[in-house]
């Protein structure tokens, strides 16, 4: 198989190579989509980076975060490599939960994490985005890079084009995120690049206790009954 970013760079293919590429998407979807047929419980997905190892804020967070959803009767999706993935799925597995990691083929970073029950390593990187929203009713962001920011901002659209519905989505580390929550309330409102409802598509905490809550109580309201 041609590497995925020779692929992406080519703008043209041959008739054969691009019915073999789209086999290939086709079966890496139809393998993510039997994966998570095996959760059998509901499930919230965690984003963070994979360079925050344990002993970090983040790390630790995300750990305690997640073995509160466990207890919970959830189970937590990651992108199931380092750092605050490997903490959300340690923290799940260590409580009893189902751990669920989503991985990808990379040059550099992203080895496995050893605390998933269930686990699947993608090619292709819009194969393993859509795992993450079906698998999940909720969102779960702690401080992460640019791999981070692309999940934050693809959640935060596909909640404001009501492409998911009442889908909660915590930040999780208020300092951290407080320029970016500062420029979507100034800034990015101001010019009309956002509306006022916008901003209430995203809650932030600094309590593992609270982002339980804010996705416990979501997930309740959209299922007609209290939380």
């Amino acid at each position: 198989m041609r590497d995925e970013v020779e692929l992406l760079l080519q703008t043209h293919e041959s008739i054969t190579d691009i019915r073999a590429h789209a086999q290939r998407i086709g079966d890496e979807f139809l393998h993510g989509f039997e994966i998570v047929e095996q959760i059998d419980r509901p499930a919230v997905t965690f984003f963070g980076s994979a360079r925050a190892p344990e002993g970090t804020r983040a790390y630790d967070a995300a750990r305690a975060t997640a073995g509160l959803f466990a207890q919970a009767g959830w189970a937590v999706v990651t992108g199931g490599g380092p750092g605050v993935m490997e903490a959300a799925n340690r923290g799940c597995q260590e409580a009893g939960g189902l751990s669920v990691g989503f991985n990808i083929e990379l040059p550099h970073e992203q080895g496995g994490n050893a605390y998933t029950d269930l686990s699947m390593t993608f090619h292709h990187f819009y194969a393993r985005k859509t795992m993450f929203v079906k698998a999940a009713e909720g969102f779960c962001v702690f401080p992460g890079g640019f791999g981070t920011a692309d999940e934050l901002f693809e959640s935060l659209t596909l909640i404001q084009t009501g492409k998911v519905v009442h889908f909660p989505l915590v930040l999780f580390d208020s300092e951290y995120w407080a320029p970016l929550v500062e420029w979507t309330g100034t800034r990015a409102l101001r010019d009309g690049m956002i509306a006022p409802d916008d901003l209430e598509l995203f809650s932030v905490t600094d309590d593992p206790e609270e982002a339980l809550e804010l996705v416990l109580a979501s997930f309740a309201h959209r299922n007609g009954h209290s939380a």
